[in-house]
């Protein structure tokens, strides 16, 4: 009885840590750990693929490593809490990813809650998604990529400009917002993080 009960500790133990691996696994091979491509040219495709790759970057670093107690700050006098920036980042990275892909952003106000996880996940597969479409479509042109937002049958656009001083601008403000919250709970960024090289320093000997 006792040989029954460890073999059957032991299977599922060994369960729950081949999940707890591939969960690793697949978290590893998230884009943006660094910033992998340096454009030829300085069209415009190309400055706007670097944003966005800048964008990413910082994101990644800013929610790596996120606790609990992280995502629950609130800063009070009615500022969005850890959570709710989460969540309105991946909103964001869906508006950057389908003007770039030339597609409307419908919003429903019905989408399913995700957990921190999947939305880490989506907004860093948007952001690579888009810089993508910018790095190998040649004859992509900006003029043609015009902000629009679907409700129902309606369907409302705006320039592409209003991307750069709007979605993309306020990404890059609300991921500083993550740092300095994690500051602030006592979980600072990675002090490797380098975002002038958009590559981490190798850690001192």
């Amino acid at each position: 009885m006792k040989k029954l009960l460890y073999f059957s500790l032991l299977i599922c133990f060994s369960i729950t840590l081949n999940a707890q691996d591939l969960s690793i696994d697949d978290l590893s091979n998230l884009p943006y750990q660094s910033i992998e491509h340096t454009p030829e040219d300085y069209s415009a495709n190309s400055v706007l693929m670097r944003m966005i790759d800048g964008l990413g970057y910082r994101y990644y670093w800013a929610t790596e490593g996120l606790r609990s107690e992280d995502l629950d700050y609130e800063p009070g006098n009615d500022g969005a809490g850890g959570r709710s920036l989460i969540k309105h980042l991946h909103g964001l990275s869906e508006v950057i990813h389908n003007t770039v892909a030339q597609v409307p952003t419908e919003r429903s106000g019905d989408a399913p809650e995700l957990t921190f996880t999947e939305y880490r996940t989506k907004t860093l597969q948007n952001l690579k998604a888009a810089s993508e479409l910018l790095r190998t479509k040649k004859d992509l042109n900006l003029e043609d990529c015009q902000i629009q937002f679907k409700r129902g049958e309606k369907v409302s656009s705006a320039p592409f400009w209003n991307l750069m001083n709007g979605p993309l601008a306020d990404a890059i403000y609300h991921t500083g917002q993550i740092v300095s919250y994690r500051r602030t709970t006592g979980n600072p960024i990675n002090p490797l993080v380098n975002v002038f090289s958009g590559k981490n320093k190798s850690p001192k000997k």
